[in-house]
């Protein structure tokens, strides 16, 4: 049943993988509270993570499977549209540094677990918050399925495989299994605390790649000039190569602008900014943080190595899966205990993602659905519990992405997903600046933007795929006369926000009634100081 395993690979990888789950069993009693029971205990870690917690959780839950797997493999099969990943994270920095401190502020005086929380308190519609608690959740799914990818290739590679599909996907169930017991037991501080041996490893790992595996492949130019090499003999896609090209420059500039606009939207990422202690830990969080970008950097040129290095992918469903390149790199090039601890490093830096994902699109289903429209009277300890096992069935919906989807590039989930969250952007990232939207008229965005942005993903082909092949919308399709694509989440949340700013323009005028603002502007700047609010949305609008 299974291929060649390689023993001392799967030794240091299960040896290392089961310590970090049993931290993440034992999390359970890391500054333990005097209940779990409680979704600001459980789905937020207490909200008092200081700066080196936060650097971690943040890091962890930011760079994940996407940057070590899929990153380099984009960059392995296209070359320098793959780098959009570099600019995108150095640019988004800056865009949220004060954003970020707003939604905390507001969040900690107003009792706010998630971002449709903040809608249902900032607009007064549990219909907008609903739409953007199924938004984060279907945009999480795909991002979860991303990490359990990243796992999946290592195991492949190591040789754990089969024919069967069950066979096939058998290692990485059990590996969800464990990452489900840990996390629905600890909670986010599972992740807080495995982050720090995540970290540690990736930086080893990258450090010690970035300094051998030149001199094991003649120099950087040696690297550069096989892969210059292989794009020039490969001409099926144009589109390839170091540099880019008139066709795919206005991709790269909207997939990365708009990638930023998106990370910070994301469910998990707001997780990781509401369990912060106070202001400052965000401040000093988000100015320290573009230090990781150097990471990514860094990994994404293994994919260049992996050319030089001449590593074929191993055979997927369809086509050569990419998503091993890495993982075959360090066992082509490394001893085999090295490649078990790079093996241990990624999977590793998938689990930890992951959990805080599946928690904070848990907490989306408990504050927004099940408290909102199933039982609006569910105590704390009742939300907790929900919250728990909602968690779980997000992580089968995730398992499930991966086995029917089946995508040539993994970093096809995280683009799809982003064009999904984009759409939230008018009403959690520009609400907290202004009120002026309609609530109305965020629906009717809400609804445009989605049903656009979906249509563009549908349309997007490759030779493997007739639809759902990626986000880089063809221009073509919209009637123009070029070979040039864009990345369809810019072009569905611009007309998200034409079509929000008109039909609150319409609404205004015909005197349509609005919801009621339940926050306050100085809400925005309170600190640790002021008492923490306990109130959900939906009691406040009651009160």
């Amino acid at each position: 049943m299974w291929e060649k395993v390689h023993v001392v690979e799967l030794v240091v990888f299960v040896v290392l993988f089961l310590a970090v789950s049993a931290m993440g069993f034992v999390a359970a009693r890391w500054r333990r509270p005097a209940t779990m029971e409680h979704l600001d205990e459980w789905g937020l870690g207490g909200r008092n993570f200081g700066s080196w917690i936060t650097w971690f959780l943040i890091g962890g839950d930011l760079y994940t499977a996407y940057t070590f797997v899929a990153v380099p493999a984009l960059i392995f099969g296209a070359g320098a549209m793959g780098f959009f990943a570099v600019p995108y994270t150095v640019i988004i920095y800056p865009m949220v540094f004060l954003v970020l401190v707003r939604l905390w502020s507001v969040s900690h005086k107003h009792g706010l677990v998630t971002p449709a929380d903040f809608v249902r308190a900032r607009f007064g519609s549990p219909t907008l918050a609903l739409l953007v608690a199924i938004t984060g959740i279907v945009a999480t799914m795909p991002y979860i399925a991303l990490q359990l990818v990243g796992i999946e290739a290592v195991l492949k590679t190591i040789g754990l495989t089969g024919t069967s599909t069950v066979a096939r996907h058998l290692p990485i169930i059990i590996a969800f299994a464990i990452l489900a017991a840990y996390t629905y037991q600890s909670g986010l501080r599972a992740p807080a605390l495995i982050a720090f041996v995540k970290d540690s490893l990736i930086y080893i790992v990258i450090l010690a790649a970035i300094f051998i595996l030149p001199a094991k492949l003649g120099g950087w130019d040696a690297i550069f000039g096989a892969a210059q090499a292989k794009f020039d003999a490969t001409k099926a896609n144009p589109n390839d190569g170091l540099l880019l090209n008139a066709n795919n420059q206005l991709q790269y500039i909207t997939l990365a602008f708009g990638s930023a606009l998106a990370l910070f939207l994301y469910p998990h990422s707001v997780t990781g900014v509401l369990a912060s202690k106070n202001r400052n830990v965000l401040k000093r969080n988000m100015s320290a943080l573009p230090a990781y970008s150097l990471l990514l950097g860094l990994l994404a040129l293994l994919g260049y190595a992996a050319i030089a290095a001449k590593i074929v992918p191993l055979p997927g469903t369809k086509t050569p899966d990419t998503n091993t390149v890495v993982p075959l790199l360090f066992q082509s090039e490394f001893p085999a205990w090295f490649a078990g601890i790079a093996f241990a490093a990624i999977g590793i830096g998938a689990l930890v993602p992951a959990a805080i994902m599946s928690i904070a699109a848990a907490n989306l289903f408990t504050r927004n659905i099940y408290k909102e429209y199933l039982n609006k009277e569910a105590s704390p300890a009742q939300e907790a519990k929900v919250s728990k096992i909602a968690s779980l069935v997000v992580k089968v919906g995730a398992l499930l992405c991966i086995i029917l989807l089946d995508p040539q590039f993994s970093i096809d989930l995280q683009l799809i997903g982003g064009v999904i969250i984009l759409q939230t952007l008018p009403s959690v990232a520009i609400g907290l600046f202004t009120r002026w939207f309609h609530k109305g008229a965020l629906i009717a965005g809400w609804v445009a933007g989605m049903g656009f942005g979906m249509w563009m993903l549908y349309n997007v082909s490759n030779a493997v795929r007739d639809h759902w092949a990626g986000s880089n919308f063809p221009l073509s399709k919209l009637g123009f006369d070029t070979k040039m694509t864009i990345y369809a989440g810019l072009v569905a949340v611009v007309a998200n926000l034409l079509v929000a700013a008109l039909g609150t323009v319409v609404l205004r005028a015909f005197s349509v009634a609005d919801g009621a603002d339940k926050t306050a502007q100085p809400d925005y700047f309170v600190d640790e100081d002021t008492p923490r609010g306990t109130a959900t949305p939906t009691e406040a609008a009651v009160a």
